[in-house]
């Protein structure tokens, strides 16, 4: 999937929360959250249309994978982009994603728990499972099983990374038997065309200030992932994701 360079409308309509200190997106899969070497289509370059009278655009607080779509958290000024990097690297942000897998696991919840290391130096991001690597922990749940139109056996995962190494998803799951439809890295996806992968950033929850409740933001599942969904018994959004935007004068100080 190739995803063009997003325009400023299509941004501004992807917006599922502001309020003064961040933003949450619904990244859209196919396009890289930075610029990359050989340069293509990226969100950064799209953040200038989601000022809202800032001075300056919004800057990431963590990450997606190109081909990942879903929640994405935005830090709006210096200060609370600080923030955000501290609850992420220390782990208080919850995150859950919705995976369709092929095959699946007997079992209708559990934990991964696969330290991770780098494949090798020239590969860059890919990880692989290394007893000596990082210690990576995944909780996961059946949320549904189905078949595609093959009759292979397919199974819909709610996934809740513990850690947040990189990849950590994918490989979990291709390490446990199961890996998630169109990864065309660590599955069986192709190189090119459909099915491009079947993993999407479906909620995070935000305990941003301590004196309010966290932000919990759901991004609604992206068109690409709703066949197997659906196959998975999937009954589609029960409502519309309208965009929550928090009164920004009430909420642009870190509490």
């Amino acid at each position: 999937m190739d995803t063009p360079q997003p325009t400023p409308e299509e941004m501004q309509a992807r917006v599922l929360h502001r309020d003064g200190l961040m933003l949450v997106i619904d990244k859209p899969a196919g396009i890289a959250v930075h610029k990359g070497p050989k340069g293509g289509p990226n969100l950064e370059a799209s953040f200038d249309a989601l000022r809202y009278g800032l001075p300056r655009p919004p800057v990431l607080a963590h990450r997606l994978d190109r081909d990942t779509s879903g929640c994405l958290v935005l830090g709006r000024h210096r200060k609370a982009t600080a923030s955000l990097g501290l609850l992420f690297k220390h782990g208080k942000i919850d995150k859950t994603y919705w995976a369709v897998v092929e095959g699946g696991p007997e079992a209708d919840q559990g934990t991964i728990d696969i330290p991770l290391g780098r494949l090798d130096a020239e590969r860059g991001w890919w990880q692989k499972p290394d007893p000596n690597g990082l210690p990576s922990k995944t909780e996961w749940k059946v949320l549904g099983r189905g078949t595609d139109a093959n009759g292979a056996k397919l199974t819909w995962l709610a996934m809740e990374p513990i850690t947040g190494r990189t990849h950590q998803l994918r490989v979990h799951s291709s390490a446990s038997g199961w890996p998630i439809v169109g990864d065309n890295i660590y599955g069986n996806g192709p190189r090119f065309g459909e099915p491009s992968l079947h993993l999407h950033a479906r909620e995070i929850v935000i305990p941003l200030s301590r004196n309010k409740p966290p932000v919990r933001v759901v991004a609604p599942a992206p068109a690409h992932l709703h066949e197997r969904l659906k196959a998975c018994g999937w009954n589609g959004e029960d409502t519309e994701a309208a965009p929550v935007i928090a009164s920004e004068a009430t909420q642009s100080t870190l509490g």
